[in-house]
């Protein structure tokens, strides 16, 4: 089937004021007439502007050079989950381009961060990606200097031979540390802004969606051939789903997908799903069974979207031991993403439970991480975080044993080799964007440029 969403031409609408035609997502969540939270009924858009964007911000060493030295410098980027350090002398190593940093928790209710680099000369105090437990000091492995967990001098290797060195100016490099949602952040910046000011809405939406109060399930960091923006870009919009996912097309609203702006770190997409293409006219009982269903068993007077709602609150309730009779039908079934700048997605879904990071290796290869985040079972025990599973370029997401949507992130991935190639073949040296659909996007670049100093670029 042929899809055409153009609209007649209207002299009336301004840029950025077009939209698909059909049914909104606020249409059908006001149709659900559920429990929907209120964080959900928000709309927040504003035209940012619509000139190209240039390639030579994803090609150009030089531009990766200043991103990783003025902006991954003075971000916050969540390092590790809570449930990775539960114990005091549980700690976890965060990197990002050359920083590296130790998330160690020193207390109860103590989280501290340190740069993994000894102040003697140099030497990592632990391997890179590590991880580990019960610690009772970090020791520099070269000359055996060690610190305490909250980074003071415990022990000076021939101190003799120091007495230039006060002990209160040898202590480990702290940077900033804070938690939200169960997420440990760090930022290297110590004149930063406080995180729950980063966050923007990011708090008061989520506060009943209880992130803190799930458990990883599963943890996959795959290479991807692209640069590390291009990469996060492709999920940015639902655009893509009319070619890359087909199969998604009769139950996607993908083209009437709600894009939010909140500020210049967070925006969202809300794209409904078991809804139906508005665009096809197909019957409650069709829908139905693109779900996976005989059309005969869809009850008289109740939408396929509603049907298959009830039957997953059933059906995974049981399966994760978790009461989700109170929750709504689009934290039930619908693709809602928040992205946090600079490389942070969260899902508050039940059934796309996800949460991306993105981290650039060289200006074309970046690591993509994947988390499951599953409900902790109403018996209230925490099952211990999954192990991460690591994927080469060319592994498929379907080797994960248990990876629900590995075939949607095979589609997703498979696609950034060829735009790679494209981008460096682009004799128009250039993107042009969609003024709604890929308006994060925009938003993204613009908040880049406000760490780079460089407004020109776009």
């Amino acid at each position: 089937m042929k899809y055409d969403h153009t609209l007649p031409g209207d002299s009336s609408l301004q840029p950025g004021e077009a939209r698909c035609p059909g049914p909104t997502p606020q249409d059908l969540l006001a149709r659900d007439g559920d429990n929907t939270p209120e964080a959900l009924r928000e709309e927040n858009y504003f035209f940012h502007g619509d000139s190209d964007i240039p390639w030579s911000r994803y090609t150009s060493q030089v531009f990766f050079d200043a991103e990783i030295e003025h902006m991954w410098s003075k971000t916050w980027q969540w390092a590790c989950r809570e449930e990775h350090i539960p114990e005091i002398g549980d700690y976890s190593v965060y990197d990002v381009g050359p920083y590296s940093i130790i998330v160690i928790r020193d207390g109860a209710d103590s989280i501290k961060a340190f740069a993994n680099s000894c102040p003697h000369r140099a030497m990592q105090l632990c391997e890179a990606g590590s991880a580990g437990s019960g610690k009772q000091f970090i020791r520099c492995p070269f000359h055996g200097m060690s610190w305490n967990l909250d980074g003071s001098l415990r022990e000076m290797t021939c101190r003799w031979d120091f007495p230039h060195v006060d002990e209160d100016n040898f202590r480990l490099t702290e940077v900033l540390v804070d938690t939200w949602a169960g997420f440990v952040f760090i930022n290297i910046n110590l004149e930063a802004e406080p995180l729950h000011e980063y966050l923007e809405v990011l708090p008061r939406h989520f506060e009943d969606w209880g992130l803190e109060n799930r458990f990883i399930s599963l943890h996959t960091e795959k290479i991807l051939p692209g640069n590390w923006k291009m990469v996060q870009e492709g999920f940015l919009e639902a655009f893509h789903v009319l070619a890359t996912h087909p199969e998604g097309l009769h139950t996607s609203s993908w083209a009437n997908t709600q894009y939010d702006i909140f500020g210049k770190h967070v925006t969202r997409f809300l794209q409904n799903l078991s809804s139906g293409n508005q665009q096809e006219g197909r019957s409650e009982a069709e829908i139905f069974e693109s779900l996976g269903y005989k059309p005969e068993d869809l009850p008289a007077g109740v939408t396929a979207r509603q049907q298959h709602a009830d039957n997953l609150r059933t059906s995974l309730g049981a399966k994760m031991n978790v009461d989700l009779s109170d929750v709504s039908n689009s934290i039930m079934l619908d693709s809602i993403e928040y992205h946090l700048f600079p490389n942070a997605f969260f899902f508050p879904g039940i059934t796309i439970p996800l949460i991306y990071r993105f981290r650039p290796l060289t200006v074309d290869s970046c690591i993509h991480e994947i988390l499951l985040l599953q409900p902790v079972p109403d018996n209230g025990v925490r099952p211990k975080p999954a192990s991460v599973v690591k994927l080469g370029v060319d592994d498929s997401y379907t080797t994960v044993p248990g990876f629900p949507l590995a075939h949607v992130l095979d589609q997703d991935t498979d696609n950034f080799k060829r735009q790679l190639a494209g981008v460096k073949a682009s004799l128009k040296g250039a993107q042009t964007l969609g003024n709604y659909q890929e308006v994060r996007i925009r938003r993204f670049h613009q908040t880049l440029d406000e760490f780079l100093d460089q407004p020109h670029l776009i």
